[in-house]
């Protein structure tokens, strides 16, 4: 199970092209990232962040909603929580850190997460 997990988050999740300006937006004022945590929440709202090299935040977490002026209100009570989550991953800058270091990054930012 554990050389599972870190293959199904290589083939699985890639930023859709309306996340897209957002990462861009947050790579441009976080100099330090060298990725972007994205979190997509069953409701339809995503919170995403700026990752240092070390694993630590780089950017304040944005939250957000496609095509809404704010979020829902789920997300205005309980800020996004944690079993509400459908997807999460990081989208790395060009060039990616090595496997490795993706996995420690992955490990210490959102966890170990099941094997589906």
């Amino acid at each position: 199970m554990k050389k599972k997990a870190p293959e199904l988050r290589k083939k699985a999740l890639k930023a859709e092209k309306r996340e897209q300006a957002m990462i861009e937006g947050i790579l441009e004022g976080s100099p330090d990232a060298i990725g972007v945590v994205v979190i997509r929440l069953e409701c339809g709202c995503r919170k995403m962040a700026a990752v240092a090299k070390d694993g630590e935040p780089a950017s304040k977490i944005i939250m957000y909603r496609d095509m809404a002026e704010s979020i829902c209100e789920k997300c205005k009570q309980d800020n996004g929580a944690f079993v509400r989550v459908t997807e999460s991953f990081i989208h790395w800058v060009d060039p990616p850190p090595s496997d490795e270091e993706q996995e420690i990054i992955y490990r210490k930012v959102l966890g170990s997460q099941p094997a589906h």
